[in-house]
């Protein structure tokens, strides 16, 4: 025992101790379900009720890393969402956090809580670590992580089940629901699919790339003729009473008609050699050029229907650079589609794009922009502290991906390797600082603490279905997925995915995601003033 606690004196030997520990605890699965980073956080606090500590500057370090991690990523959408139909999703996450936080001043007050211990109640229920970061920063009170470590399971096993039994009660036919009700993701601008019959004579035996589809916004994926389906390519010629499979501009919809023919209804079926594939750009060969560059129809046989970026469906538009993480919908072989693929997901032998340069200098400017006091009329000044600084600025530059040397547009690994090594030395040094007075706080508070974060946990649920439901006139899908995001829970995308073949549920869960992120870790700061 002696040869042991000196062992854990050693601050690295400690350090790796709870992370092996604590990652493999957060591993343990019970019907689905894992803590994942959080049972870092639960195994530190039983080294810290024993008097062990991870220093201070391992913490700080680790959650600026990991707020950095989060900032790149929620970037690209965060911006792009406010000027889309995303927004909706946006404030259905505005409207979760509204309900969390003023749950939290009701139950702190009701029930006579420490203020660390109410926001660390908020952030476990919505299962933000980035919010508990920032809550940390605001309250300088490791209490704030004992909140968090008792509401987080219930936090996540509430949204799943949620989930899971809201269909089942309400006999809900999510599908049907999902159909009838208005779409927000597809909006007047998006593409739809028709299909059109050749009677404009000036279209006959003309091959395809002689034509203007470019005013209509629309691609040609596929020609029908007798009965027999042909991929469309540049040098198709169409014949009078050829039926063309049309992608197109909504809005430019009776144009389009009128330059073509007239519309048909017509089996969609696609025959064993015509095939659709869902293709994701990831190669730095191809990120920046546009699909006219790239030449697909012409060198490859292949053509591309939809772009979908970060699940916003996009018109097809032959001069739109392509990032990292587009999704194309291709129509070709089999074969064909192969090749194509292996374009778009071929990368260079790095197995990291990571540059030191570039993430050092996003922490020091965030880290400098967290120390500036910022005056707020009637509650005196606040400080973004080591979160909401290196936020802020890692949001910017996340969206411009590129700001003079520095450039962060990193593979998805390289991301995943920084939010998660920042994660877990912030959650190791949080744990063992909270875990000093945990036994006292739970002995004395322990059923209020439960009680409150239970209820912060069920009102922003069901009152965030509510208003996305008859506020907001989304479908179940979409509420339910939006909710998932809201509430920062992964779980319960998983089981929402699990209950109908659809993407909209990840859709509307990446709208809302990157503003929850956001607007939960400036609440933790500024409910502050209010407890």
């Amino acid at each position: 025992m002696e040869v042991l606690r000196s062992l854990l004196d050693e601050p690295l030997i400690l350090l790796f101790v709870i992370l092996f520990l604590g990652s493999w605890f957060g591993s343990l699965s019970i019907k689905g379900l894992n803590l994942g980073a959080a049972g870092v956080l639960l195994v530190a606090m039983v080294f810290g009720h024993f008097g062990y500590a991870i220093s201070p500057v391992i913490q700080n370090f680790g959650l600026s890393l990991f707020i950095v991690g989060i900032g790149l990523q929620a970037g690209p959408k965060f911006f792009r969402m406010l000027r889309s139909s995303g927004l909706i999703f946006g404030i259905l996450s505005l409207l979760i956090i509204i309900f969390a936080v003023a749950t939290t001043i009701l139950v702190a007050k009701g029930l006579d809580l420490d203020p660390a211990l109410s926001v660390g109640l908020m952030t476990g229920a919505l299962t933000s670590t980035p919010g508990l970061a920032a809550a940390l920063q605001a309250t300088h009170d490791p209490l704030a992580s004992v909140g968090y470590g008792i509401a987080y399971p219930f936090g996540v096993l509430a949204v799943v089940l949620f989930v899971q039994l809201l269909p089942r009660i309400g006999k809900i036919d999510l599908q049907k629901d999902l159909e009838e009700t208005a779409n927000p993701i597809r909006t007047a601008g998006s593409p739809v699919l028709t299909t059109l019959e050749v009677t404009n004579p000036m279209l006959h035996k003309s091959s395809l790339s002689e034509l203007n589809f470019a005013p209509y916004d629309a691609v040609v994926s596929r020609v029908i003729r007798d009965g027999h389906t042909m991929i469309a390519l540049g040098d198709t010629v169409l014949l009078h009473g050829d039926n063309l499979v049309v992608v197109g501009n909504e809005t430019k919809l009776e144009g389009l008609t009128a330059y073509v023919g007239k519309p048909v209804d017509t089996d969609l079926e696609n025959p064993d050699n015509v095939h659709l594939r869902k293709v994701t750009v990831d190669s730095d060969e191809v990120i920046g050029k546009t699909l006219k560059e790239l030449r697909l129809r012409k060198d490859h046989g292949t053509t591309v229907t939809r772009i979908t970026r970060e699940g916003i469906e996009l018109t097809q538009n032959p001069n739109l650079p392509l990032i990292r993480g587009d999704v194309l919908t291709i129509v070709s072989t089999e074969q064909r589609l192969d090749e194509v693929e292996e374009l778009f997901s071929r990368k260079k032998l790095t197995i990291t794009n990571l540059d030191i340069f570039s993430i050092s200098v996003t922490l020091l400017l965030g880290v400098l922009l967290g120390l500036l006091p910022i005056p707020i009329p009637g509650l005196g000044t606040i400080k973004l502290g080591t979160a909401g600084g290196p936020l802020f600025v890692a949001l910017i530059i996340g969206h411009f991906g590129k700001l003079g040397p520095i450039h962060v547009r990193y593979y998805g690994p390289s991301n995943h390797v920084i939010r998660e090594l920042g994660l877990v030395l912030f959650l190791a040094g949080a744990g063992t600082t909270a875990g000093a007075g945990i036994v006292e706080v739970i002995q004395t508070e322990g059923v209020k603490l439960i009680f409150g974060g239970v209820l912060i946990t069920l009102i922003p649920i069901f009152a965030g279905y509510f208003a996305a439901r008859k506020l907001l006139k989304l479908s179940v899908v979409h509420s339910l997925g939006g909710l998932s995001g809201g509430m920062t829970s992964t779980p319960a995308l998983g089981a929402l995915n699990q209950l109908i073949d659809s993407e909209d549920p990840a859709i509307a869960y990446a709208a809302a995601y990157p503003f929850a992120l956001i607007l939960v870790a400036i609440a933790s700061q500024l409910i502050v003033f209010f407890l």
